[in-house]
C-alpha cells in the first residue's frame, strides 16, 4: 500500500517552493500585483483561474521557481484542490503562500497514490506539503491509507484476491490492533450461514465461503456492526453475466473493502466504542454444486428466500451477516455493498445511495458527507414495494421481477433482516472509478467511506 508519511511535514521554516492560491473571484487582482515577468509567463502559458488550472512562476534563480493554482475558493481550499499539483510537480518540498493547506492535504496524499502490483512505475521521490497545523497529519494519513486499502483491494484481480486472500487482509489488519479474529467456513457454515454457504458453494476448495469476524474495543463502549458484501468475484452463476457485465467483477468485493477500511480507522483512532466488523466472503461461481434459479434458501434468521436470481447474491450474503450483527444488539449498524446496477442508473458512479431506517442516523450521515466533500444520497425505503418481494412458495423473493426500483427493493430485502429499534444505514456502492480525476485515477476508490467515518466519529468522539 502507499505510504503516505513522507508526503506531509510540519513546517519549520525549512527551504520550500512556494504554491500561490487564486479563484475566479480574486485572479484579476492578483494578477496586477505580479512582475512583469510573471504576467508575461502567466500568458505564455494561457493560465486562466479555472479548476485545477496551474502554471509555472519564474524565480531570481534557476531553481527559485514558484506555482500559481486555479482553485474554487483560496481561501479554503477543498479536499482536491492541490490533487493534480500532486500528480504532476516535481518531487521536493512545497508551502502554500500565507495560509494552510487544511482539507486539501487529503488530495495532496491521494494524488501519490500508486498501485504497482502488477506494472512497476517510477513515481520518482515524495513531493512534501508543509503544514503549521502539525496535529492535523495523523487524522489525514488515516483517511488517505484507508482510501488507498480500498483502491488496493478493489484493484487486485480476483485471481489474486479470493475468500482466503480477503481473510487474510482482515487478519493483519486485526491482528496490528489486537483485535479478536473468528472465521466461520465448511459444515459450520452450512449449518449456521446457509444463505453465505449457499451462494459459495460452487468455488473450489481453495475458494470456499466464509463468515469473517473482527471483534475490538471494550465491553462497556457502545457497540458498532460494520458489514461490507464481500463477493471476491461474481460471475453472476447460473444467470451468467455477459463477458462485458463479468469484466470488472473483482470489485464485488468492494463493499468489504470499504467496511475493512472504516473498521481500521476506528480501531487506529481508538474511537471509544465496541467494534464488530462481519465480512462474508465468497465467489459466485458456475459449477456442478451451484445454486439454481427456484431454489428455496433458508436463511440464518429463519426466512426462506425463493431465489428468483442467482446474480442477486449479495443481499443473500450480507442478509446472514446483517443476522448475526444484530444478535450482539448493536446501537449502530452500517453495511457498504456493491449491490445494484440500478443504483448507478439512478445516482451514477460518483454518489452513492444511502438507505436508512433512522432519520437521525440518515441526516448525520449526509451532513457528515457534504462537509467532506463525500457526498452521499438518501434513497427511499419505499414500503409500497414491499409487495415486490413476495413469493408464491416461500416468505420473500431475492430480486423482484422487472427493472423498476431495483436499488430499492435491494434495500427493502436487507431491512427484513434488521430490527427496527437499531439504527441501520446501507450504502450501495459502486466502488470503481470509471474516468480519472485530480487524485482519484481510474479504478477502484472508496464512496461514502470518509463520510461515515465523519459521522462515527461526531458520535462517538475521541
Amino acid at each position: 500500500m502507499t505510504d503516505f508519511k513522507a508526503c506531509l511535514a510540519p513546517d519549520r521554516g525549512q527551504p520550500a517552493r512556494t504554491i500561490h492560491l487564486v479563484d475566479a473571484a480574486s485572479h484579476d487582482e492578483w494578477l496586477k500585483q505580479q512582475p512583469p515577468r510573471h504576467r508575461a509567463m502567466l500568458a505564455a502559458q494561457r493560465f486562466r483561474p479555472t479548476a485545477f488550472a496551474s502554471a509555472i512562476l519564474p524565480g531570481e534563480g534557476a531553481e527559485a521557481w514558484s506555482v500559481v493554482c486555479a482553485v474554487a475558493d483560496a481561501h479554503a481550499p477543498g479536499p482536491w484542490c492541490l490533487a493534480r499539483l500532486a500528480e504532476t510537480l516535481p518531487d521536493g518540498a512545497y508551502r502554500i503562500e500565507g495560509q494552510e493547506p487544511g482539507a486539501a492535504m487529503l488530495g495532496w496524499l491521494l494524488g501519490q497514490y500508486r498501485f504497482d502490483r502488477y506494472r512497476k512505475e517510477d513515481a520518482g521521490g515524495a513531493r512534501v506539503l508543509l503544514t503549521g497545523e502539525p496535529q492535523r497529519i495523523d487524522a489525514v494519513l488515516r483517511e488517505a491509507s484507508a482510501t488507498a486499502r480500498v483502491r488496493d483491494l478493489v484493484n487486485t484481480g480476483a485471481g489474486d484476491l479470493g475468500p482466503t486472500e480477503l481473510e487474510a487482509a482482515v487478519t493483519s489488519v486485526g491482528e496490528a490492533h489486537g483485535a479478536r479474529m473468528s472465521v466461520t467456513q465448511g459444515r459450520d457454515l452450512e449449518r449456521g450461514y446457509p444463505m453465505i454457504h449457499t451462494v459459495g458453494r460452487a468455488a473450489t476448495a481453495q475458494r470456499a465461503p466464509r463468515l469473517i469476524e473482527l471483534d475490538w474495543g471494550r465491553d462497556d463502549h457502545p457497540r458498532v456492526g460494520i458489514v461490507g458484501k464481500g463477493v471476491c468475484f461474481d460471475t453472476g452463476g447460473l444467470d451468467i453475466k455477459t463477458s462485458g457485465a463479468m469484466r470488472l467483477m473483482k470489485k464485488d468485493m468492494g463493499g468489504a473493502a470499504h467496511a475493512l477500511a472504516l473498521a481500521e480507522m476506528v480501531m487506529a483512532a481508538r474511537l471509544p466504542v465496541r467494534l464488530h466488523l462481519l465480512i462474508p466472503a465468497v465467489e459466485n461461481a458456475v459449477g456442478s454444486d451451484a445454486f439454481r434459479p427456484g431454489d428455496v434458501l433458508r436463511s440464518r434468521k429463519g426466512l426462506t428466500v425463493e431465489n428468483t436470481n442467482t446474480d442477486a447474491e449479495g443481499r443473500l450474503i450480507l442478509a446472514d451477516a446483517l443476522t448475526r450483527a444484530v444478535e450482539e444488539k448493536p446501537g449502530l449498524l452500517l453495511d457498504f455493498a456493491t449491490l445494484t446496477g440500478a443504483a448507478r442508473v439512478a445516482l451514477g458512479p460518483d454518489l452513492p445511495p444511502l438507505f436508512a431506517n433512522d432519520d437521525r442516523l440518515a441526516d448525520d450521515l449526509v451532513a457528515a458527507g457534504a462537509a467532506a466533500g463525500d457526498p452521499v444520497w438518501r434513497m427511499p425505503l419505499w414500503d409500497a414495494y414491499d409487495d415486490m418481494l413476495k413469493s408464491d412458495v416461500a416468505d420473500m423473493v431475492n430480486a423482484a421481477e422487472g427493472a423498476f426500483a431495483g436499488a430499492i427493493t435491494a434495500a427493502l430485502f436487507l431491512r427484513r433482516f434488521v430490527p427496527a429499534d437499531i439504527a441501520w444505514a446501507h450504502l450501495d456502492v459502486f466502488a470503481w472509478r470509471p474516468a480519472a480525476k485530480p487524485g482519484r485515477p481510474k479504478g477502484g476508490d472508496a464512496y461514502g467511506l470518509r463520510a461515515a467515518w465523519a459521522m462515527l466519529k461526531q458520535r462517538y468522539p475521541d
